[in-house]
C-alpha cells in the first residue's frame, strides 16, 4: 500500500492522540483474532468538535491502520477533513447513532468474532458461567438483529437497546463495547469475547453447568471498580501500546 501521508500537523494535539491511540486500538482487534478481514469497526470522539469521530478506512485491514489514514466524518457521514478513502456505510449507521445519544461514548467498537457471534445466536444469550461473565451481565443490552445495519429508522432501536450500558450483543451478529476512553471499549471487548469463549468451552464439555450466584453479578461493578481501578486505562492498557510498539509500530504514522 502507499503510505498515508500523516496528518500530525493538521490536528490538534488531543485529536492526533486519540488517532494514535485508536490505530493502536484496530491492530490489537487484529492482534487478538478478532477482525473480520475489513468489516467491522471501531470509532472514537474526536476531542472539542461538534459531533466529529474517527472511523476506519474502508478495505484497509486493521493491522495496516495508522494514526493519519482513519477518515474524520460528521454525524451525517460527511468527511470533515480530506481522506482518499471511504467508510463502511453499516458502521456508520451503528456508530453514528451511538455516539449522538451517549456523550460518553468516546469510543465504540463492534466485532463479528467467532466466539461473540456464535454466543449472540443462543437464546439464552450470555450465561453467568465465568469470573469474566459477571463484568459483561452487569451492564448488558441486547439487539435483534435487523440485517446489515443500513436503515436510519434502526438507529433508535439501537439506542434503546443499549440504553446506559457498556456491553451491547446483537443478536446473530456480534458483540458491542462503549468506553469514555478508547482504552476502556478495548478492555470491555477483551472481557466481552472471553466470556463468550469461556462459555462455549464449558457448553462442549458436556457437564453440568454452575451458575454464578446472582447476588455476586449485583455486585460486579463495584469489585471491577475496586480491581481494575476504572477497567484497563491506567493499567493493561500501556502494557498493550508498548508490545504494539515492539511488535508493530507503525500504528502511530
Amino acid at each position: 500500500m502507499t503510505p498515508t501521508p500523516s496528518v500530525r500537523d493538521q490536528v490538534s494535539a488531543e485529536e492526533w492522540q486519540t488517532r494514535v491511540d485508536l490505530a493502536a486500538c484496530y491492530r490489537l482487534v487484529a492482534r487478538f483474532g478478532w477482525d473480520d478481514l475489513v468489516f467491522t469497526h471501531i470509532s472514537a470522539r474526536v476531542p472539542a468538535s461538534d459531533h466529529h469521530f474517527l472511523i476506519n478506512p474502508y478495505g484497509m485491514l486493521f493491522e495496516e491502520i495508522t494514526a493519519s489514514s482513519l477518515v474524520k466524518i460528521d454525524l451525517t457521514g460527511a468527511k470533515v477533513m480530506p481522506s482518499p478513502y471511504d467508510v463502511n456505510p453499516a458502521g456508520f449507521t451503528i456508530h453514528s447513532a451511538i455516539h449522538a445519544a451517549r456523550e460518553d461514548a468516546q469510543c465504540v467498537l463492534h466485532t463479528h468474532s467467532l466466539n461473540g457471534v456464535a454466543v449472540s445466536a443462543q437464546r439464552g444469550g450470555v450465561l453467568p458461567l465465568s469470573q469474566q461473565s459477571i463484568f459483561v451481565l452487569a451492564s448488558l443490552g441486547y439487539h435483534d438483529y435487523e440485517g446489515v445495519a443500513l436503515r436510519d429508522d434502526e438507529k433508535s432501536r439501537l439506542v434503546r437497546d443499549l440504553g446506559d450500558r457498556g456491553f451491547l450483543m446483537l443478536r446473530n451478529h456480534g458483540l458491542l463495547t462503549v468506553g469514555e476512553s478508547i482504552a476502556d471499549a478495548f478492555l470491555r471487548m477483551y472481557v466481552f469475547e472471553a466470556t463468550c469463549a469461556i462459555q462455549l468451552r464449558a457448553q462442549a464439555g458436556g457437564g453440568e453447568l454452575i451458575s454464578v450466584d446472582p447476588r455476586i453479578i449485583a455486585g460486579a461493578a463495584q469489585q471491577q471498580a475496586a480491581v481494575t481501578r476504572g477497567l484497563g486505562a491506567g493499567l493493561a492498557w500501556p502494557g498493550l501500546l508498548r508490545k504494539l510498539d515492539r511488535d508493530n509500530p507503525g500504528y502511530r504514522l
